[in-house]
């Protein structure tokens, strides 16, 4: 008796079912493709410019979102841009007035030349319902250029580009897909005042009813909170300071502070934090953040140094801290579009409620801005920054270094005018910060004797700068040079270098000590 052969199961490599060969079901596809017509709705664009000759007012209705080349037919595309300029010249635009601009021309020969005008007067639908005859044609335009971006994303992903990888190519699909929803959006416009006034009640009440009365994002320092009102929604934030002021250190105590405040209290004054951190490693951040929270030195974390108890208090904090909803993005050199790709990301999965990024100048600019220069560059980072931060209605914070100028001041307190690229990082923040901290500068200029100076001189010389030192001890500043929403002022904090960490400062012990 013959044993048929044991089932080998289905070939892994052979076609679906219903294909014989891999070339007979791609030319199926593209023959099917081939003869697919693309969106378009010609009626509707006849019925729109018959109702914009019959009555201009039309215009009013579609003029803020439709565009000549949203236009299937080029010849409808030709009349409409004849007609707005007829329109916002504040004159007529109708078969008559547009005549003369199309007796000569071809564009309108093969659907019956100037004649043609009267026949779309003829088509006009009621003023009325032009505007969703406009939104009908933005949509079948939208459909349009959706297929062509698709078909770029296929012939890119087909392409062998060395430097090119898939990672950039979805984040450039991402950006334009973005860029396509947004661009031209007719559900914008003008805001009633009344709405406007009851948003803005609505973020007033939720402020009154929160404990500690911010209408932002905490920061975790009371009395910067109390001067900005936390990190508001939409709201550019520029940190910046010299080298070696701590501009890193404070921007990782405010995300964490806003992190583990979301984790403990549901929301509360806190958020979910997107760190960009162009300069140091996802693991340096960490490190400090635990160097932080443990009180242990990061040096000696970084040489491995710690005793027991020490590796110990590490690892459990370590483990508390894993509930912390703070998100950190290494990636050096990334650009304005593919942070924001990212950002919209983490937005979606995780409600992302406060970007960081460290820091402004190591952004990368398109290649455009770069070819005009550094100042157009860092302009176009710094709108590209206030727009995500308005599209995600999320504060950003983004670190800023100063220019060398500083230095050669007798006074070395930052001000608006030390930003590098001052001019459109300053126009496009809502609220500017310096950080400064005297005693950095003090240490660097401890007296010496000079020669020509007597002995009890130079003893005072050196009791003042002690006086000065005792006063600046682990004393920051934080500057708020800008804020469009509120005061301006200085604010101090505690700052203890060895754990990286800033704190609250309570001076009412010293007054008291007088």
């Amino acid at each position: 008796m013959n044993t048929p052969p044991p089932n080998p199961g289905p070939d892994p490599h052979a076609y679906p079912e219903g294909y014989d060969d891999a070339p007979a079901a791609a030319e199926a596809v593209s023959a099917d493709a081939a003869f697919r017509s693309v969106p378009r709705n010609v009626e509707a664009e006849k019925g729109l410019l018959g109702a914009l000759f019959v009555d201009n007012r039309a215009h009013d209705r579609v003029g803020d979102f439709l565009l000549p080349e949203h236009f299937y037919l080029p010849a409808h595309a030709r009349i409409y841009a004849a007609a707005l300029k007829l329109v916002e010249r504040g004159q007529i635009a109708d078969p008559t007035t547009l005549r003369p601009y199309f007796e000569a021309d071809d564009t309108l020969t093969e659907i019956g030349g100037a004649a043609y005008l009267s026949n779309l007067a003829a088509s006009a639908v009621s003023v009325i319902n032009a505007r969703e005859y406009g939104r009908i044609i933005y949509d079948t335009y939208l459909k349009r250029a959706l297929i062509t971006l698709g078909e770029d994303v296929v012939n890119d992903a087909y392409q062998a580009e060395v430097d090119e990888t898939a990672l950039n190519q979805i984040e450039t699909a991402e950006q334009r897909l973005y860029d396509l929803a947004t661009t031209g959006e007719y559900d914008g416009g003008f805001k009633a005042f009344a709405e406007a006034i009851r948003e803005s009640l609505e973020a007033t009440t939720a402020a009154h009813e929160r404990e500690g009365s911010l209408a932002g994002v905490g920061t975790g320092f009371i009395d910067l909170d109390k001067l900005l009102g936390g990190l508001h929604n939409s709201d550019l934030v520029i940190l910046a300071g010299r080298p070696a002021m701590g501009k890193t250190a404070l921007a990782t105590n405010i995300a964490y502070n806003a992190a583990k405040d979301y984790a403990d209290s549901a929301g509360g004054e806190g958020a979910v934090v997107g760190f960009f951190s162009l300069e140091m490693s996802a693991e340096q951040l960490a490190g400090r953040i635990l160097s932080e929270q443990t009180e242990v030195r990061s040096d000696k974390m970084r040489k491995g140094e710690l005793s027991n108890e020490e590796f110990n208090r590490i690892f459990h904090a370590a483990q508390m801290l894993n509930e912390v909803p703070l998100y950190i993005d290494d990636t050096p050199a990334l650009t304005v579009s593919a942070l924001r790709t990212r950002a919209r990301r983490l937005k979606r999965q995780h409600n992302l409620g406060l970007i960081v990024i460290d820091y402004l100048q190591l952004i990368s600019g398109s290649a455009g801005s770069r070819n005009d220069g550094r100042v157009q560059e860092v302009s176009e980072i710094t709108r590209g920054l206030k727009t995500l931060a308005k599209e995600l209605n999320v504060p950003v914070l983004a670190l800023s270094q100063l220019s060398r100028q500083v230095e050669n001041r007798e006074d070395k307190r930052p001000q608006l005018a030390d930003l590098r690229e001052s001019g459109s990082i300053e126009q496009d923040a809502d609220v500017v910060m310096f950080i400064y901290r005297e005693e950095y500068y003090l240490e660097k200029a401890t007296p010496q004797q000079r020669p020509e100076e007597a002995a009890d001189k130079f003893s005072q010389r050196h009791v003042n700068w002690e006086e000065r030192m005792a006063r600046a001890k682990n004393v920051a500043e934080v500057i708020i040079s800008k804020q469009r929403h509120g005061p301006i002022g200085t604010r101090e904090l505690l700052f203890e270098g060895m754990f990286t960490r800033f704190s609250n400062l309570d001076r009412g012990h010293d007054e008291a000590d007088f």
